[in-house]
C-alpha cells in the first residue's frame, strides 16, 4: 500500500516538473514565412502544405490568385448588401423585371438558363483572356512603405472577404432549405431606414 501510495505521489510531482521545449530548426520553416501578407497570431499559415517545394514563381501564382479571389469576394459581399436595398430598373431577360429577380442563391432558380450561360461566358472570357486588363489611369504613385501597406490592407480585406462571402451563401443557402429558419425576414436587419 505504502508503495502504490508512493509512486502516486512521484507521478503527480512529475506533472508540475519542468519540460524542456524542442528545438525548432530552421530547415521546418517554409521559405515563404517573410513575404508579404504572414501577420500576427497565425504566423505563416498553409495547413494544406501548398507552398512546400514549391519555386518563388508558383508561390507568386498562388498569391496572385488569393488577391483575385479577395476581389471577387469583396464585390460579392458589396453585391448581396446592395441587392438587398436597390434594384435595376430594367428587364433581367424578356418579360422579367430586375425587382422580381429574388436575392442570393433564389436568383438561380429564377434567372433563364440562356442568361446563365452568358454570365458564365463573360466571366470566363474575362478571367481567361484578360478582357477589361490592366488599366494605367488610376494607378496611384506611392513610396514602396506605403505601397507594401496597401498591399497588405488588400490582402487582409480579402481574406474577410472570402470568410464574409461563405458565412453569406451558408446563411442563404439554408434559407432556401428552411426559409425563415432565422426568424428574419431579410439578411440585413436592424437598420429600418433600408426596407
Amino acid at each position: 500500500m505504502k508503495l502504490l501510495l508512493a509512486a502516486t505521489l512521484a507521478a503527480s510531482a512529475a506533472a508540475f516538473a519542468p519540460v524542456t521545449k524542442p528545438v525548432s530548426s530552421s530547415a521546418l520553416k517554409s521559405a515563404y514565412e517573410e513575404e508579404l501578407g504572414v501577420i500576427a497570431p497565425t504566423g505563416f499559415w498553409d495547413p494544406a502544405k501548398l507552398s512546400s517545394g514549391i519555386p518563388q514563381e508558383k508561390f507568386d501564382e498562388y498569391r496572385l490568385a488569393e488577391l483575385k479571389h479577395g476581389r471577387v469576394a469583396q464585390l460579392a459581399v458589396v453585391g448581396y448588401v446592395v441587392q438587398e436595398i436597390y434594384r435595376f430598373p430594367f428587364d433581367i431577360a424578356p418579360g422579367l423585371p430586375c425587382s422580381e429577380v429574388p436575392n442570393g442563391f433564389a436568383a438561380l432558380l429564377t434567372i433563364p438558363p440562356l442568361g446563365l450561360i452568358q454570365i458564365i461566358m463573360l466571366i470566363a472570357a474575362v478571367d481567361t483572356k484578360g478582357f477589361l486588363g490592366d488599366f494605367e489611369y488610376g494607378k496611384l504613385d506611392l513610396d514602396p512603405e506605403e505601397y507594401e501597406k496597401r498591399m497588405l490592407q488588400e490582402l487582409q480585406h480579402g481574406r474577410l472577404a472570402m470568410i464574409a462571402t461563405l458565412e453569406l451563401f451558408r446563411h442563404d443557402t439554408q434559407n432556401l432549405v428552411s426559409p425563415g429558419f432565422d426568424g428574419m425576414d431579410n439578411l440585413i436587419t436592424g437598420l429600418p431606414f433600408l426596407y
